[in-house]
């Protein structure tokens, strides 16, 4: 299957996901290229990961993310 290069960008708003998030990241390490956290702005911590992987990794990954509560993900794609 073809990779892409993608950026997800999280937004966590409970703190109490933070690990939850790590988690899916770190399960997903073979295909980070980079990674940068901005914690507390506002309340939010925020997350852009840089990846090198299938369609169908890149929107696993992101929609795990999506579904734990207080978190939001979206995907932009190089193409």
């Amino acid at each position: 299957m073809e990779k892409n290069v993608a950026v997800v960008a999280v937004i966590v708003s409970d703190v109490e996901a933070v690990e939850k998030v790590n988690t899916l990241l770190t399960e997903n390490r073979e295909h980070i290229i980079g990674r940068m956290g901005i914690p507390h702005v506002n309340g939010y911590n925020i997350i852009s990961v840089v990846l090198n992987a299938t369609q169908e990794t890149i929107n696993g990954l992101s929609g795990k993310l999506g579904m734990i509560s207080g978190v939001k993900s979206k995907v932009l794609i190089a193409k």
